[in-house]
């Protein structure tokens, strides 16, 4: 039989047991699919303590992966037995051998795609196309700054970034992830544990500060990086990876600089089918032509997701990660 990562309560990574597990018949629109890889992204550990809700208990948590289509459902039409496919998103349950899925959340895979990169990129893949092209519209000449820029989403939002034309600021915990950030196009790196990040980012960009900020790191670089941003600027708040913000009084955005503030989520950017479409298109298309590389730093078994969320909150990883199940 089959097996699954599930949770009865939310917790440390010790909450994760695996456990045999029959997804059963595909429904009316739904999809059986042979997973391949499974993605490995922070929103998953939200998951895991409580954070970020899962609908009832006990689940089983993540929200990427990438494999075989088995079987399909009544009414599916857009796919087949045998089909390459791929998603991120909502509903959860990605760390399962095989899964059932709406068939509407799927997108087939180009062929030069492994279903292991896609495994690795649709989630932080999109995501750093909506950041990019929603949020705020980086175009050749815009300042962006990063945080955790050697991480998944930050890797691939420098590539695409400088592919872009956009001046790169990116701030990391060491000098080997400065190297990695490096490599992946960031124009300037920043050790924040050792370097005061708003002064140099007022130096590197002469007092002007920059057009737009990307913080997944939540609590302890959130009002920092409002001071970063030049009058009317972008703070674009997408995870909290050092802890969730406290309320703050939003007068302090019109007296930093009249700033805009949006906290996104790919569920809502990617809801509507057609811009699921977009977002994969657009992804794929980079990632086709050479411009945005997947680099899969590392692999653990499926079975092994304990250790792989410990890892991550450990900040151990760097670039994208796999369970393989």
């Amino acid at each position: 039989m089959s097996y699954a990562i599930k949770m009865y309560s939310t917790g440390g990574p010790e909450v994760l047991i695996r456990e045999a597990y029959d997804p059963g018949m595909p429904g009316p629109g739904e999809v059986r699919l042979i997973h391949e890889a499974v993605g490995l992204n922070f929103i998953d550990v939200y998951q895991r303590t409580g954070l970020y809700p899962l609908p009832s208990l006990p689940a089983i948590p993540g929200l990427e992966g990438a494999g075989r289509v088995e079987m399909v459902g009544a009414g599916v039409e857009e796919f087949k037995k045998g089909d390459r496919v791929a998603y991120a998103g909502q509903p959860p349950g990605a760390y399962a051998a095989v899964r059932c899925i709406p068939a509407h959340r799927l997108v087939k895979l180009p062929e030069a795609i492994s279903t292991r990169d896609a495994a690795a990129m649709m989630l932080q893949g999109m995501t750093a196309r909506y950041l990019l092209k929603g949020c705020f519209p980086v175009g050749s000449g815009s300042i962006i700054l990063i945080h955790a820029a050697a991480g998944g989403v930050g890797s691939l939002v420098c590539q695409w970034a400088k592919h872009i034309g956009a001046t790169i600021i990116g701030t990391v915990g060491s000098a080997e992830k400065a190297r990695l950030a490096e490599e992946n196009g960031c124009t300037h790196t920043v050790l924040y544990g050792q370097e005061d990040f708003v002064a140099r980012v007022k130096e590197i960009t002469k007092g002007r500060g920059v057009d737009v900020v990307y913080d997944s790191i939540g609590k302890s670089t959130f009002m920092q990086s409002l001071d970063c941003l030049r009058p009317m600027g972008t703070m674009v708040s997408f995870g909290q990876s050092s802890g969730p913000l406290a309320p703050f009084d939003i007068g302090l955005l019109a007296q930093k600089g009249s700033l805009f503030l949006t906290r996104p989520s790919l569920m809502h950017y990617t809801a509507r089918r057609e811009d699921l479409m977009a977002h994969a298109e657009d992804l794929f298309a980079v990632v086709t032509a050479g411009v945005v590389k997947i680099r899969i730093m590392q692999e653990y078994a499926l079975q092994d997701a304990a250790k792989a969320h410990r890892d991550l909150e450990e900040r151990k990883t760097t670039g994208s990660s796999v369970l393989i199940p």
